[in-house]
């Protein structure tokens, strides 16, 4: 089974901390043909990379990434990682022609911040890289919005399969439908007319297997290397 149809959760998460740079490239070193990234916005509106609402987990600190100034953010790090900004991510992709990327906006971003601000400093970050990254949510509202602005694959998120019978979704039509496995039901027929199916956390080779004979299209890993490995042998 070629990794081609494997999402590198937050880059490799294997060797390396979540979100980072060291993660993302290790990823696209070992051949992933997609990444997902996390992105909410500084105080100052710039696009960092980061997943949890709060920095505690990872950064060993009190408050929120919108907490922060850009500057503060800098100074800050995952086990020795520094956190990566998005505008970043184009160099990143430019010696890997065939890779792209899944950019979730985080909802706490989009409270903090509004739609408009969050979506002109992601734009901004990403440039020449737009036409390679697929903008993914579970804020529903938010991808109609994005929508209206302009052409763009779209992401929706959801943690249960019955959740894609939302009017919101209906009527969004995206490119790509992400569910959690949890979410899923344990039989029956998975495949989505006119969007792929994402399923995320597999890091079991028989099980990713089964998905895929279930119509499912790409699955999201923390263990890329391991379960590239197994799906090959």
């Amino acid at each position: 089974m070629h990794p081609d149809r494997l999402v590198a959760h937050r880059g490799h998460l294997a060797h390396h901390p979540e979100n980072t740079r060291a993660a993302l490239r290790e990823a696209l070193d070992l051949g992933a043909r997609w990444i997902e990234l996390d992105v909410q916005l500084s105080r100052d509106g710039v696009p960092v990379l980061f997943h949890d609402r709060t920095l505690e987990r990872l950064c060993g600190v009190q408050g929120a990434i919108h907490d922060h100034d850009s500057g503060e953010l800098a100074q800050l790090s995952v086990q020795g990682e520094k956190l990566m900004r998005l505008d970043e991510l184009p160099a990143l992709l430019e010696p890997f022609p065939r890779a792209q990327a899944f950019v979730e906006i985080k909802r706490v971003a989009l409270e903090q911040h509004g739609l408009e601000r969050v979506t002109l400093a992601v734009e901004h970050a990403l440039e020449t890289a737009l036409p390679r990254c697929v903008w993914i949510s579970f804020a529903l509202d938010y991808l109609l919005y994005l929508r209206t602005r302009a052409p763009r694959a779209l992401g929706a998120v959801i943690d249960r399969f019955e959740q894609r019978n939302d009017p919101r979704l209906r009527a969004l039509a995206p490119e790509f439908l992400f569910c959690d496995l949890e979410g899923l039901p344990p039989t029956g027929e998975l495949r989505q007319p006119g969007s792929r199916l994402v399923v995320y956390e597999v890091d079991r080779a028989e099980t990713a297997r089964e998905l895929f004979a279930r119509g499912v299209d790409l699955i999201e890993t923390f263990q890329f290397a391991k379960l590239a490995g197994g799906l090959a042998s």
